[in-house]
């Protein structure tokens, strides 16, 4: 049995981080559908259960920077299987949590989890793969939007058989269980540090400018999947079941955006993924403001945002690893990244629902996408890709 593990190890690697990220995809779009049943269940308001993005986005900032540096000093796999354990039992807790308070910590727990495998899942993938990592990339990030897709769908299904919110929490911490059997599976070594890398090593400022990319972009991603099912409630464009339909709309095209970025990434470079995706991505945000009151536009703004925005995640992790080494710990960089946009975008626009309204969701994205514009260019301009990379085509 371990001959036969070793013979096909990569491929046994490469398929459980997808099967990783399809769990991770799975707990990850479960809030923004169940948020009015939590807001009820703890008796607060929709401004004050947005919090629960906070609380675990800070939760998956600790996770991230915690197993990034376990990733490079112990076996990534059983680190991984922990994760999961944590993720499930977070999930079984949220519905039963009867106040305010104990939900936020719950939330906390959940995006810890959630930090040590996105991270493992990520830094794991390019030590077995190298330089040859694009199209699974690619792959891994189309294997979330799969996952964040069924969600929507299963919350919504599970939710209108059972009445309770609590069935569909406990069908996803199930769900999430299989990861744990990554224990028993070899893991890969962090890479040996090369001359090529030590040279790389040395261009202060890239790393905080991948970070905020980071930043921006996610936040855009958070929260248009984690927004528009209130917005579309509150806008009176659907009701409940319709709401957690468009919410798995953004993912469908989010997954659609990923799949079509594998092949789309042995032509273009990154930097023209990132700069076609932000550009549509503003574009359908402003195709649902021109038209507000318009359903189909809502449909088309959404799904066209989901498309645009679903490459950008791979896209950035291989526009940095054209520009330096990535280990577990700068791996854990990049997410400290990511969950500070989802911590604190979608919180800020839960405070203007309150304040001015739903139309506050789509201002604060045009801000989010223009911002991540600058920074990608600053990126592009001040950081190319090095003659001595080991890639062949520029970033």
């Amino acid at each position: 049995m371990r001959a036969t593990l070793l013979h096909y190890r990569w491929q046994l690697q490469t398929a459980a981080y997808f099967g990783v990220m399809v769990s991770l995809g799975l707990a990850d779009a479960a809030l923004g559908p169940t948020l009015p049943r939590l807001a009820a269940q703890t008796g607060v308001s929709i401004g004050a259960i947005s919090v629960l993005f906070s609380a675990r986005s800070l939760g998956y900032l600790c996770g991230s920077l915690l197993s990034g540096r376990l990733y490079d000093r112990l076996p990534g796999h059983p680190v991984m299987a922990v994760a999961a354990l944590l993720l499930s039992a977070m999930l079984l807790l949220v519905p039963h949590a009867p106040v305010f308070w104990m939900l936020t910590g719950i939330a906390g727990g959940w995006g810890l989890a959630e930090g040590g495998l996105d991270v493992g899942s990520n830094a794991l993938l390019i030590w077995v793969h190298g330089s040859t990592v694009a199209p699974y990339m690619n792959a891994l990030h189309f294997c979330f939007g799969l996952g964040a897709l069924l969600s929507p769908i299963i919350v919504a299904r599970v939710m209108a058989a059972s009445g309770a919110h609590a069935s569909a929490y406990n069908v996803l911490a199930v769900m999430v269980l299989p990861v744990v059997l990554l224990a028993f599976l070899p893991g890969p070594r962090p890479p040996a540090a090369t001359a090529e890398h030590a040279g790389m090593q040395r261009r202060t400022g890239l790393l905080p400018l991948i970070m905020a990319f980071f930043f921006l972009h996610v936040a855009a991603e958070a929260s248009m999947g984690g927004w528009i099912y209130t917005y579309a409630l509150r806008r009176g464009l659907a009701d409940e079941a319709g709401s957690a339909y468009l919410t798995a709309a953004f993912w469908a095209a989010l997954t659609a955006g990923r799949l079509l970025s594998i092949l789309l990434s042995a032509r273009l470079r990154p930097r023209t993924l990132l700069l076609g995706g932000l550009a549509g991505a503003l574009a359908s945000v402003a195709v649902i403001a021109v038209w507000p009151a318009n359903p189909a536009a809502l449909w088309l703004g959404v799904a066209g945002s989901g498309l645009c925005i679903g490459p950008m995640f791979a896209a950035t992790v291989l526009l940095a690893e054209r520009r330096m080494p990535i280990s577990g710990a700068t791996t854990a960089w990049f997410f400290v990244g990511t969950s500070c946009g989802a911590m604190t975008v979608p919180y800020i626009i839960g405070q203007l629902f309150e304040w001015r309204g739903p139309q506050m969701l789509l201002l604060a994205l045009g801000v989010v996408l223009v911002l991540a514009m600058l920074v990608l260019a600053a990126l592009l301009a001040f950081f190319p890709v090095q003659p001595v990379s080991r890639q062949q085509a520029a970033g």
